[in-house]
């Protein structure tokens, strides 16, 4: 009878499983034939932007997207693609821009608002709209021909700050020695631990690059709100902006109105009555209906490089040194690869993945293919060291670069075990040395000068990858190196990047460097298969929901503190904190 059941119950499970084998199957041969029933968009219709979803730079396929109906979310550069695509399509009579709130970094945001003032060369209208507007989504917003914002809502009007935690005294409490080694008086990222707030080094570096930031999202508001600079900084500086009104006096938006008003103003703009229907479309449906792909035999291959750099093969979320390796390998070996473009958005991770990823590029340099970078939000440290080698670097004025530094932290845990958990240890060793590293005692001088003369070996070996790649003497890399952060328009000036532009700049360029006019793209990390994707679902959507309930501010300081585990585990080559400007 045991057996009956055993066998029953396995042949019941294998029944479900292959249930739910054909039910995806149905659901993605269902897809494909709506899809292509949805390739037509109806005339005078509005292509709806919201600037509170983020779009990164690879966007994993889900398989539910098809049964919510909503579609899936473009990535950063297929809307950018969209949005250009738009431009010169017929039945898109203009871009509606939702602002309440922008899930999207700086660099980001000035590449998305670049496309719709390009957008805005075919005369067709862009308007945006926001029941309570940020300083990031007015970027964005400020691109659009009309700004209205909610009687009753209210813009924020504060210029930038940024907050940084320090846990020194969290240690001290716990009994917790850091015992921490690093290169380059600018490199503090060790200081969330050694001190109670930023050091005069860090403070500089950061009013610099902050400054930066700060300064081209007033210049780019001149510009299209016709006020100046100063006008702008003393509304914030005397906090005139309190009501969208004020806004309004102050000529940074065009009107007051409710969302029935906006929507009232788009069918007048459409030339329709008050009850015709209108056509809204996100980029998540508008994408199904545009084919992206490019013809040609060449192909060049656009490599996203996201998240923080880490040993191994890593995961989606973040660039394992080995599976970056294989990828960067596969590109190279691809005879219909006739040039590499590498995308970065990382403020780095460990130094000898770094160092991995940058070997590869060198081979496939050495193979004739030329190797060309563009930067998005972030590329610092490790994210610029995978950067150093190329032909080309590309960066946008307010991407956050440099950090040319390396670090290590090995805690000396006995304190906290003894005192606070009762523990103690005792061992035996073969040799003085043997048990190096281990966080249950503290080191002795002798450990200490041999991690510190790896340190600086491995930041020697940084500087040096900078000046080959840069064509420069090591004492000017040194003299902009010691881990200090630069804006993108700094990094232009002092030769840490070639010029401004985005990532499609960077393919225009790769073709141009190998000689080629007709080409298609090749994009990795390649999309896994839906079923991979469906059994990862469980491994990206609780950070998804801690990032929807801490919210962006509290979630970045919760990913520093959760990081802090994997700073002791190899020497960083890595950005000197996590941040988000309010």
């Amino acid at each position: 009878m045991r057996s009956f059941f055993k066998i029953f119950f396995a042949s019941l499970l294998a029944f479900f499983v292959f249930c739910l084998v054909i039910f995806f199957i149905m659901i993605a041969v269902v897809g494909s034939i709506t899809s292509k029933d949805k390739q037509k968009v109806a005339d005078k219709t509005i292509l709806e932007l919201d600037l509170g979803s983020m779009y990164s730079e690879v966007v994993a396929k889900d398989p539910f997207s098809q049964i919510s109906g909503e579609g899936e979310s473009p990535s950063l550069y297929e809307l950018l693609r969209l949005i250009h695509h738009a431009k010169t399509d017929n039945n898109i009579s203009g871009i509606y821009i939702r602002a309440n709130s922008n899930g999207n970094g700086f660099a980001a945001s000035n590449e998305i608002r670049n496309a719709l003032l390009d957008f805005r060369n075919s005369k067709k209208f862009v308007i945006s709209y926001a029941d309570v507007m940020s300083q990031q989504g007015y970027f964005v917003a400020s691109a659009a021909d009309k700004i209205y914002l909610n009687p009753v809502g209210g813009l924020s009007w504060e210029g930038f700050s940024i907050v940084m935690p320090f846990i020194k005294g969290s240690l001290e409490k716990l009994q917790i020695e850091p015992q921490i080694f690093y290169a380059g008086k600018f490199k503090s990222a060790t200081e969330i631990f050694r001190a109670e707030k930023m050091t005069p080094e860090n403070r500089l570096q950061t009013e610099e690059w902050l400054g930066d930031m700060y300064q081209h999202f007033l210049v780019q508001t001149a510009a299209a709100r016709g006020l100046d600079t100063a006008t702008l900084i003393r509304l914030a500086v005397q906090q005139v902006v309190q009501t969208p009104q004020d806004a309004v006096a102050n000529r940074l938006i065009d009107s007051v109105k409710y969302d029935d008003q906006v929507k009232d103003e788009l069918k007048r703009l459409l030339s329709l009555d008050k009850f015709d229907k209108m056509n809204m479309l996100s980029f998540s449906k508008y994408k199904e209906t545009v084919n992206l792909r490019k013809g040609g035999s060449d192909r060049i291959a656009v490599i996203y490089a996201e998240g923080d750099i880490v040993d191994g093969m890593g995961g989606s979320d973040n660039i394992g040194g080995e599976n970056f390796q294989k990828i960067i390998r596969k590109a190279r070996l691809d005879k219909s690869v006739k040039a590499i473009v590498l995308r970065v958005n990382s403020g780095g991770g460990s130094a000898l993945a770094s160092e991995q990823i940058w070997r590869e590029l060198q081979v496939a340099k050495q193979d004739g293919k030329p190797v060309v970078v563009s930067f998005g939000n972030v590329a610092a440290s490790g994210g610029y060291y995978i950067a150093a080698g190329a032909d080309s670097i590309f960066s946008n004025p307010n991407t956050i670069t440099g950090s040319i530094g390396v670090f290590g932290v090995i805690p000396n845990m006995q304190g906290f075990f003894k005192n606070k958990l009762g523990i103690t240890f005792d061992q035996v060793t073969t040799a003085p040395y043997a048990d190096a590293g281990g966080i249950h005692r503290p080191m002795t001088e002798i450990e200490k000068r041999i991690i510190q003369t790896e340190i600086e070996r491995i930041y020697l070996q940084f500087k040096q990858r900078v000046a080959q790649g840069r064509k420069m003497d090591m004492n000017l890399v040194d003299s902009f190196a010691q881990g200090r952060v630069w804006s993108g328009t700094d990094a232009l000036q002092i030769g840490l990047v070639d010029r401004m532009g985005n990532l499609q700049d960077a393919i225009e360029c790769a073709g141009r460097m190998a000689k080629i006019t007709s080409y298609g793209l090749k994009e990795y990390p390649e999309s896994e298969s839906w079923i991979n994707n469906l059994l990862g679902r469980n491994k990206t959507e609780p950070s998804a929901m801690l990032r929807k309930e801490l919210g962006e501010e509290n979630y970045q300081v919760y990913k520093q503190l959760s990081g802090i585990r994997e700073m002791t585990r190899s020497i960083q080559a890595r950005l000197p904190f996590q941040f988000y400007i309010q």
